[in-house]
């Protein structure tokens, strides 16, 4: 029997300072606290190595925070105790997050030879003035540089972070910062639509006002970025990720796919055969919980079977891939006729598409995707009800958002308006 795949995520909380919108957790002006975590951090990596023995590692993620802001000899302390687990495949993907301002040639080519594969800027706008805005810390020119740098020092495998819907943005702004970043032409592009987090200082300033793009402003954004990455060989692989072939972020589409992963610091999540937990959001409850045997787990749960079947929907209708229904009656033993005739609805407004035997979104789609996917979590509820009076009379409260009209029904509307 094959052993199964493991993906690990490593959290580096750490940070020069904290971008207004980050909801992640992280924490500015610890550096004195960096040896004290990593110590703590390789002796928890360490105490699990019995639970990895029935995988093979095939991704890491090292994300944050900032982890090239940790140094790279930390980076590599973490990549050689991965290592001595005896179980990290020789071509598994290694991706660290890196934020422009601290990317330095030496520290690349040190964590190249570890055998990191790939590296994601966080580059968000070409905007100067856009990026002093929401906290970023370096400029265009600077970003430019940083991936020059990457490139110099042999990375092979580069994505780009960016976003929109930020702050008096326009879809001028948009379109500038898509077309400088394409001509960098790096491996992999996310565009992720601005999210206010309640607790950010983004929230307290601009929440309910209109210098925030509205919905309609986004919508553009989104679809002109899927057409234009499109055209340049970028193809959209997850809702917010696009990619040249063989690009794919192998740890994100872990998640997209429901597959095992292990995540260690503070604030990590874990789903480790269908049980879930996550770590506390503090650095240092974490490093004594780990160190002094205290408890570090938050939260855990056993993922049931129904949930199980709603992640399945939710997950994989983000993904361009989508769902088929072979595999979806094959897993979970259920009939997919009813999920099909819904799915088979929605193609009839341009929102879904049936190629190869797996359903999927459009670009259209995408754009209401949560609204969609609801809509089908009802289907498979409703599934699950028959028979227990007391489910279906949930499912009969629930607060249900209407349909969004499609383009013919808008232009019908509007028709009848004149």
């Amino acid at each position: 029997m094959t052993p199964q795949t493991l993906g690990l995520y490593i959290h580096i909380p750490f940070c020069a300072s904290k971008c207004s919108y980050c909801d992640f957790y992280s924490c500015a002006g610890k550096e004195t606290k960096m040896q004290e975590y990593q110590d703590a951090l390789l002796a928890h990596i360490e105490e699990s190595i019995p639970q990895m023995q029935q995988y093979f590692i095939d991704t890491v993620y090292i994300g944050g925070g900032t982890p090239s802001y940790y140094g790279a000899e930390f980076l590599c302390e973490i990549i050689q105790t991965i290592k001595s687990t005896g179980r990290l495949l020789r071509d598994a993907e290694i991706t660290v997050e890196m934020n422009p301002d601290s990317m330095m040639l030496g520290d690349l080519r040190m964590l190249l030879k570890e055998g990191v594969t790939r590296i994601s800027m966080g580059v968000q706008s070409a905007n100067n003035d856009l990026l002093k805005l929401i906290g970023r810390r370096h400029t265009y020119a600077q970003a430019f540089k940083a991936y020059t740098t990457a490139r110099q020092a042999g990375f092979k495998n580069i994505s780009v972070d960016l976003m929109y819907g930020l702050p008096n943005q326009t879809k001028e702004d948009w379109a500038d910062t898509l077309s400088k970043i394409i001509r960098w032409k790096p491996d992999h592009i996310s565009c992720y639509g601005l999210k206010l987090e309640e607790g950010t200082p983004m929230y307290e300033v601009y929440h309910d006002t209109p210098v925030i793009p509205d919905d309609d402003t986004q919508a553009d954004m989104y679809t002109y970025a899927s057409e234009l990455l499109e055209r340049f060989g970028y193809k959209r692989y997850e809702i917010s990720n696009f990619s040249h072939r063989g690009f794919e972020s192998q740890h994100n589409l872990r998640y997209w796919k429901m597959e095992d992963y292990m995540g260690f610091g503070p604030g990590a999540h874990s789903c480790v055969d269908n049980l879930r937990y996550s770590y506390v959001r503090d650095l240092q409850q974490y490093i004594n919980g780990v160190t002094k045997g205290g408890t570090i787990v938050d939260e855990y749960e056993k993922i049931s079977g129904l949930e199980v079947a709603n992640e399945y929907l939710m997950l994989r209708m983000r993904t361009a891939e989508g769902i088929s229904g072979e595999e979806y009656s094959k897993q979970f033993r259920a009939d997919f006729g009813p999920l099909e005739e819904k799915l088979k609805f929605f193609e009839t407004k341009g929102w879904t598409q049936l190629e190869n035997g797996r359903w999927s979104f459009t670009t259209p789609g995408f754009l209401v995707s949560n609204i969609l996917i609801n809509e089908l979590l009802d289907v498979q509820a409703a599934q699950n009800a028959i028979g227990v009076p007391y489910l279906q009379e949930i499912l009969d409260q629930r607060e249900r958002e209407e349909l969004p009209l499609s383009d013919e029904e808008l232009f019908l509307q509007a028709m009848r308006g004149f």
